[in-house]
């Protein structure tokens, strides 16, 4: 193999290295640096051939697989924004973010029902495998969830130059944060790439000259059995995950040799201490975490050391980011007080597409506000408490659910649970826990609030407490907290 340790990103490397192994798709193909760059200069001259231009949109609906790395790669070697549309929005959803994006060009997979979409293999042909000239990077605009409203693309400037003369401070960033180098590494894709942290994970396995190896879908013993047989060193998760995985019989785990797992990345939710705890004690202190946002990317990050001496802690601000925690009268808390989160960072920002007003209202001057409740430490170390839009607020007192979730999963009959606040006449919110129960006897309501005894002060105890068969998730698997309070409203 050629020596990639000085090469900036996927372009160079895959020029230097054709041989090497990119991508293992889900169906157990394998695609080399040069196959692959080769479809994606293909792709870049096709879209150009249709006439888009420097700051056009491109929109993919595909489901995890080359076609969509492809998109990515072609996208941001010519100036293009490349929008990932989830696939199980409706058909009206979905063409709401076609129409708002203004894609000039949508890339489908054949079996999703998508009017004037093409294939990557139709942009592809007759083009040349040849580099396109006057190269330039290009961003993926990621749409927000639209827990409120309709859903958002989060926008952030084109630099207009090649794309390797951002790369090395992206790849350095990442490398600070999470301790990956460029070498020979695997990165395992277990979550949906239509997701910001997903997708940027996959991008940056490939700057970083990894293979990429995709799972079908998250299945527990699925994800054990690639990172046993890929030697995987290197992945992205979600805290729903750990759970899951911690729930598998110890005559299943014990089948898998993860010895080779060096940095799991895990974001997009708190994780209960007891459930990365439980993890680390499985694969050792591999759990690297981070938190920030779509619109804010990585803002703070903890490595495993860091964490296990501070169990909670989501880190301190990342490299060029700066933090600080303001009360509702917009001053600035002391260490250990509870307020809302505030970041910002000298390396650009963002704004909504076509909605100014909301990209005013989510900033204080330069300052991003993710829309979390947190506290810092003396040594400036975040503890999250919850989401704005979650807190619970009972005679006065703020409650945050994610504290009891994590209390309640301690439990062994518990496989998940959400907690929310109903309205009260009398306390303003009462709180609510929804459980799903892992398979055998149910335990009683009783039972559970004793378990929380020792665990949580008795006002944050839930006043109500209710089993589902199911809780309602995203796709990704993550528990579906607004969702959960539709449903049980309505109901």
């Amino acid at each position: 193999m050629a020596d990639i340790s000085g090469l900036p990103g996927f372009y160079r490397i895959a020029e230097a290295d054709p041989g090497r192994r990119a991508l293992i798709d889900t169906d157990g193909t394998v695609t080399t640096y040069g196959e692959l760059l080769a479809t994606v200069n293909q792709v870049s001259h096709g879209l150009r051939a249709r006439g888009l231009g420097h700051g056009d949109v491109v929109a993919g609906v595909l489901p995890n697989g080359s076609d969509q790395v492809v998109m990515l790669m072609a996208t941001g070697q010519v100036g293009l924004y490349y929008v990932p549309v989830n696939w199980h929005l409706t058909a009206a959803e979905i063409d709401y973010i076609l129409t708002d994006c203004d894609a000039r060009v949508v890339v489908a997979d054949p079996s999703y029902s998508v009017e004037k979409a093409v294939g990557v293999a139709e942009l592809a042909e007759g083009q040349p495998t040849t580099a396109p000239e006057d190269r330039s990077g290009g961003a993926v605009m990621w749409y927000t969830s639209g827990t409120t409203g309709f859903p958002k693309g989060v926008q952030r400037p084109l630099t207009g130059h090649e794309p390797e003369a951002t790369l090395p401070l992206f790849t350095w960033f990442l490398g600070e944060v999470c301790d990956l180098r460029t070498g020979d590494g695997i990165h395992l894709v277990t979550s949906p790439m239509y997701h910001s942290a997903p997708c940027a994970h996959t991008m940056f396995a490939l700057h970083f000259g990894h293979t990429l190896v995709i799972a079908p879908r998250f299945e527990p013993e699925t994800v054990l059995e690639l990172v046993d047989r890929y030697r995987v060193d290197n992945a992205l998760m979600v805290p729903t995950m750990f759970h899951r995985m911690l729930q598998l019989p110890a005559e299943v785990r014990a089948r898998y040799d993860v010895s080779s797992l060096r940095q799991v990345v895990h974001t997009g939710a708190a994780c209960p201490v007891a459930v990365k705890k439980g993890i680390m004690d499985w694969w050792g202190p591999v759990l690297y975490e981070y938190y920030g946002s779509t619109e804010s990317t990585i803002a703070f990050s903890v490595k495993p050391h860091d964490w296990l001496e501070r169990p909670g802690t989501v880190g301190r601000p990342a490299p060029t980011f700066e933090a600080k925690i303001l009360g509702t009268d917009g001053e600035e808390l002391p260490a250990g007080e509870p307020g809302m989160i505030y970041v910002r960072s000298g390396t650009g920002g963002f704004e909504y597409r076509k909605d100014p007003e909301k990209t005013a209202a989510s900033m204080r001057g330069d300052w991003y506000a993710p829309g979390d409740i947190g506290f810092m430490d003396a040594d400036g170390f975040l503890f999250l408490c919850d989401r704005r839009t979650d807190l619970i607020i009972s005679g006065g007192v703020n409650i945050y659910p994610a504290e009891i979730e994590a209390a309640i999963l301690e439990h062994p009959a518990v496989a998940d649970v959400a907690v929310i606040g109903v309205p009260d006449e009398e306390w303003g919110h009462k709180v609510v826990a929804l459980i799903q129960p892992m398979p055998g006897p149910r335990p009683s309501p009783e039972e559970l609030l004793e378990h929380l005894g020792p665990r949580i002060a008795r006002f944050k105890h839930p006043r109500v407490v209710e089993f589902r068969d199911e809780l309602p998730r995203t796709p990704t698997g993550k528990l579906s907290r607004s969702k959960v309070r539709e449903e049980y409203l309505a109901s």
